[in-house]
């Protein structure tokens, strides 16, 4: 389910500083980068209520009253209670618009509640978005795929870039005239490259789900090795 890339950096550095001890062999630095693509098998939606009132306790407790109807939604939506954690949730002063001779004052407040949410059924995620706007939900902050298990996915991605690097080590020695001795350094970094998708809460009656494409992630490692070059 995955389809490999390949995307390599090369760096040659001078064989040693002015200053380093001559005996000191010299020395090649090398990145390569192995990238596997992967089709996501979930995601994460981060929505909430924002609720304002003319104290803190009016603000919270309208706010309150809209955010069981989030969770009741999710769980309809077949989300488990195990799968929902709050992410965010605030209560701030309402500010009065600064003008001259005037202080600024509270002129309300506003409860902010948001809540992380896993969604494994990729097919239903569009009717689930639907489902919280329709149940109160009024902050729609995005969507974030991903995958349960990656772990064959960078394993291929390791093995891609550890191709590269010795494919790209043995092209520099060629075309530089040198020889190289064994791997002085090593070095692995990585992650994925996932597209948050960015949505805004609609209010109006929805005749259909909400159009939401998985796509694509973009699993890559990338190695550093420094060679010895052999005199």
């Amino acid at each position: 389910m995955f389809r490999a890339l390949l995307l390599a950096s090369v760096i040659a550095l001078p064989a040693a500083p002015a200053f380093a001890d001559d005996d000191a062999p010299g020395r090649l630095s090398l990145s390569a980068t192995g990238e596997v693509n992967v089709v996501p098998d979930m995601a994460t939606v981060q929505s909430g209520v924002v609720s304002e009132g003319r104290t803190a306790s009016e603000a919270l407790n309208a706010n309150s009253q809209r955010m069981n109807g989030v969770f009741a939604a999710l769980s309809r939506a077949g989300i488990d209670r195990r799968d929902i954690q709050t992410s965010n949730l605030q209560i701030n002063p309402v500010w009065s618009n600064y003008s001259s001779g005037e202080d600024r004052r509270i002129t309300g407040y506003q409860a902010n509640n948001t809540v992380t949410a896993r969604v494994d059924e990729l097919d239903s995620l569009g009717a689930t978005i639907d489902a919280l706007v329709t149940a109160g939900a009024n902050n729609i902050q995005g969507v974030t795929f991903g995958v349960e298990d990656d772990s064959s996915a960078r394993r291929q991605a390791r093995l891609n870039a550890v191709a590269e690097l010795r494919e790209t080590a043995d092209l520099y020695a060629g075309a530089l005239g040198i020889e190289l001795g064994g791997l002085l350094e090593f070095s692995e970094s990585g992650g994925y490259s996932p597209q948050p998708v960015m949505m805004r809460a609609r209010m109006e009656s929805m005749d259909a789900s909400t159009p939401v494409s998985a796509g694509q992630l973009t699993i890559s490692v990338t190695i550093n090795g420094v060679y010895a070059i052999e005199d």
